[in-house]
């Protein structure tokens, strides 16, 4: 999929924009950069009747940044297993001026959650590693499986651990790749109800390669697979509706 932000500069760090130059972010120019997948999981969470988020995998806090700008009274956190993203993490934050409402730390999920995560959010987001490291092992300049891209915990455990920080009622959202949805579905079953499934398209006729899954913990009502979302016409440019979330950012809404 094609990167969200527009391009600033190009150090060692670039500084980029999202949402339309809404929302200022840095990350390094080599290696993994947030995508328009970030930006598509912030526009899951509704606008209002929701006071804390927490952001698993935070990253550099794409999806945090443009979630803390559509929602201006949230207090979201993030964390992450990567102290260089943190600490771009809250650089970010500091540049966009929510230090008020926006806190990250080092957290490893396969730890499980900690007493001040346990059942403590109203909504728990994650854009996870995408790549399972049986199917490619995909490694950092170093030679060590790179974190942003590969799982070091299994996709169940981490959404376990996901749904462990809601308190009761509590939802959860998760961008991932479409040909994974089977695992993400049978590790919500008995733990949460209300599926909503949003597929997203590259384009009109062909196959979804991402899907936003959110779920309530533990809700008994039937999942909903909605129309989703087609993000470019044929030439190439984002449709109406992709630019409403991408740069305007509205919320994405059931179809």
């Amino acid at each position: 999929m094609n990167s969200a932000p527009e391009h600033i500069s190009k150090p060692g760090s670039s500084h980029d924009r999202l949402l339309g130059g809404k929302v200022s972010i840095t990350q390094p120019v080599d290696g993994y950069r947030v995508s328009i997948d970030a930006v598509l999981l912030a526009s899951a969470v509704p606008d209002i009747g929701v006071s804390s988020v927490l952001d698993v995998g935070c990253g550099d806090g794409g999806a945090t940044l443009c979630l803390a700008w559509r929602a201006s009274r949230m207090q979201v956190s993030g964390i992450d297993v990567r102290a260089d993203a943190l600490d771009r993490f809250a650089t970010n934050v500091a540049l966009n001026g929510w230090q008020d409402r926006i806190s990250g730390r080092i957290a490893d999920v396969s730890d499980g959650p900690d007493a001040l995560l346990q059942n403590a959010f109203d909504w728990v987001i994650s854009n996870p590693p995408y790549l399972p490291v049986a199917r490619m092992d995909r490694r950092s300049a170093t030679g060590d499986i790179d974190p942003a891209t590969t799982e070091t915990v299994p996709l169940h455990q981490w959404i376990g651990f996901m749904f462990a920080c809601l308190r009761d009622g509590g939802h959860m959202a998760m961008v991932h790749r479409a040909d994974r949805m089977d695992e993400i579905l049978a590790a919500c079953a008995g733990v949460a109800g209300g599926l909503e499934v949003f597929p997203i398209w590259p384009k009109a006729g062909a196959a979804a390669k991402r899907v936003i899954v959110t779920a309530r913990k533990g809700a008994r009502a039937p999942a909903s697979l909605h129309n989703g979302l087609v993000l470019h016409e044929a030439e190439g440019a984002f449709t109406a509706a992709a630019r409403r979330i991408l740069e305007d950012g509205e919320p994405l809404k059931p179809s």
